[in-house]
């Protein structure tokens, strides 16, 4: 008899506060937040777009409102 745990049918990782999960570069920022937006509908976590600007960052809010 096998000893195996059977294939996996689903990862989990810890997202903490903060953490930057998608960068872009070589696209117009209208690409780059529609792009985000589809993504950010998928994950199950307020999103939010945030722009490099030179020596700072500027936060542009876009964080996922919850229907109610």
């Amino acid at each position: 008899m096998g000893s195996g745990k059977g294939a996996p049918d689903h990862w989990v990782t810890v997202v903490k506060p903060g953490r930057i999960l998608f960068e872009m570069a070589g696209v117009g920022e209208d690409t780059a937040k529609e792009a985000i937006r589809l993504a950010a509908h998928k994950l199950p976590i307020p999103t939010k777009f945030i722009v490099r600007e030179t020596g700072a960052i500027a936060s542009l809010d876009s964080a996922k409102k919850e229907s109610t």
